[in-house]
């Protein structure tokens, strides 16, 4: 009788904390500031399409899906530099600010080259799973724990307020960037 109460307690104190660490998990997501959440919402989706890219084996399917991360990321790092950077100036240290530039920059280069050519091409399929892998290393500076995002939630900035400036820019630039249909 011992044995089954002390493993009934073990069942139990294993779903609670099961159930506190998700659940303190989603409150932690629902408390980040509107800005950070649209900023991570776009690392989740980056980061999808990156892994179903490994699984794509169509020439025409992994163009299709490059374009899509191309245009991802040339919005998201230009809210993050035109509005996102310049205003948590102050609030988080310079040199994480300024690592963020140059790594955007790597970014940006490596996505012209690869637009440049085919998927066919030699090195087509490497050179994105660099960039996948480079923008995880990104990411992970931007939401660790002492990164920029945890720096600029406790900085001065209304990150709120900001968010829905991020937001209007990235429809900005996504109607701008989108590629028109030709029917």
């Amino acid at each position: 009788m011992a044995t089954t109460k002390a493993t009934a307690a073990k069942s139990t104190a294993k779903s609670t904390g099961n159930r506190k660490a998700s659940g303190r998990r989603r409150r932690t997501g629902r408390r980040d500031p509107l800005a950070i959440r649209l900023l991570k919402a776009d690392h989740r989706e980056v980061e999808t399409w990156f892994d179903e890219y490994e699984q794509l084996e169509e020439d025409s399917e992994k163009l299709e899906l490059f374009n899509k991360i191309a245009l991802a990321l040339k919005v998201h790092t230009q809210i993050e530099e035109e509005i996102f950077y310049p205003e948590e100036r102050g609030d988080v240290e310079e040199d994480m600010l300024d690592e963020a530039f140059v790594e955007h920059d790597g970014a940006k280069k490596l996505i012209a080259e690869i637009e440049a050519m085919s998927p066919g091409d030699e090195y087509y399929d490497a050179k994105v799973k660099v960039l996948g892998e480079y923008i995880k290393h990104h990411v992970k500076e931007e939401e660790q724990p002492g990164g920029i995002f945890a720096q600029a939630k406790k900085g001065d900035e209304d990150l709120e307020a900001m968010g829905e400036r991020l937001q209007v820019r990235k429809d900005e630039l996504m109607a701008q960037l989108t590629p028109k249909k030709v029917n």
